[in-house]
């Protein structure tokens, strides 16, 4: 049995890769908002149903460049602890505290009845992640966000193609961004987005992302997150087949679902998303049985993947990080099945059996 990973990425026909790779031997642009970039970027704004879309480099320099264009220069950052790591370490890396919020037991998504005890006159944003593409209280969120003046933030990294009450997931918030990684719904290998609310905050994105200039006229500090023509043709690629990636997923999910006793516990999907099947999370018991079935597992050359481990508040380069009982005991027993189209029946069906046992 080939090796099977916690998901896999697609690639499209190679004729039809390369038939774009034609245009951009035709134009001779290889980056720098190239006509393939812009191509792209109509076809998401379109797919999405969203307006004020920017195509950047990956979807971490999304998340400070949220930050960035909401001047948000120093204080603190509401956030969860259950995530990549990245939500985390953007932060960080804009020289801003993370002040985490413990997360709700039953979404894993940052509880939102805890944010307000959370905010102070440091606090300057809050950033809440959509985990596995469910959506936060957002309502609650934004109630917040009004009474404190506060602006929020969704990372939205696994959110793509997910609707909430009919609208794009993405379309919430100040900004919201998204990833485009290649493990991801839809992908351009690497890559990501920011949704943006206010058309002024847009304008300093689409700045801020090329250097703060253009051409000789230097307007403000910004940085580099252009991507290349050859990212671009990728995700035009991709884009067309998303509703089929989603249907797939979707299918392989219910198997999932059919196949696994109740004794599994995971996070419910709302009557008012509809859900694009990024993600099959199960929580064990103990994180013991959670390692014995990944050595199981590992010997039938099949690789689920601990999302998210460990919990954030607890990296050794968190100062005075909060406690979060819940997400600590959590992200010890949570674990992720293969997911991706094209993975096998026989295959999920053997990764049910091994579990039940």
């Amino acid at each position: 049995m080939s090796k099977i990973n916690v998901t896999k990425t697609y690639l499209p026909p190679l004729e039809e890769y390369q038939g774009y790779l034609a245009k951009v031997w035709q134009t001779g642009q290889v980056t720098n908002q190239g006509p393939l970039l812009i191509e792209l970027e109509r076809e998401l704004c379109t797919y999405l149903g969203v307006k004020n879309l920017h195509y950047v480099a990956n979807g971490t320099v999304a998340l400070q460049l949220a930050l960035k264009a909401l001047q948000i220069e120093e204080g603190e950052v509401i956030t969860t602890p259950f995530s990549y790591v990245a939500t985390t370490s953007s932060i960080l890396w804009e020289k801003l505290k993370p002040v985490f919020v413990d997360i709700e037991p039953d979404t894993f998504n940052i509880d939102a009845s805890k944010i307000e005890a959370a905010i102070t006159k440091k606090t300057k944003a809050i950033m809440a992640v959509h985990v596995f593409g469910r959506p936060c209280d957002i309502e609650v969120i934004d109630t917040l966000s009004k009474k404190y003046k506060i602006p929020v933030i969704y990372d939205a990294a696994h959110a793509f193609g997910v609707l909430y009450k009919g609208r794009s997931l993405l379309d919430y918030g100040d900004i919201s961004t998204c990833s485009f990684h290649a493990t991801k719904v839809f992908h351009t290998i690497e890559g990501g987005c920011l949704v943006v609310n206010d058309k002024r905050v847009s304008d300093r994105v689409e700045l801020m992302k090329r250097f703060g200039h253009q051409l000789d006229d230097h307007k403000m500090l910004g940085i580099n997150a252009k991507v290349s023509e050859f990212h671009a043709a990728m995700g035009l690629c991709n884009i067309s087949r998303v509703s089929d990636f989603i249907s797939e997923r979707k299918r392989i999910f219910e198997l999932y679902d059919q196949m696994l006793p109740n004794g599994f516990a995971r996070p419910a999907i709302g009557s008012d998303t509809d859900y694009n099947y990024s993600y099959y999370p199960l929580l064990f018991q103990s994180e013991d049985e959670l390692m014995a079935v990944l050595d199981r597992m590992a010997k039938e050359n099949i690789f689920p993947r601990r999302y998210f481990y460990p919990s954030l508040n607890t990296l050794s380069y968190i100062n005075d990080a909060q406690k979060c009982p819940i997400s600590e005991d959590i992200t010890r027993r949570i674990l992720c099945l293969p997911l991706y189209p094209g993975l096998e029946e026989q295959t999920v069906i053997k990764i049910c059996k091994l579990l039940n046992k």
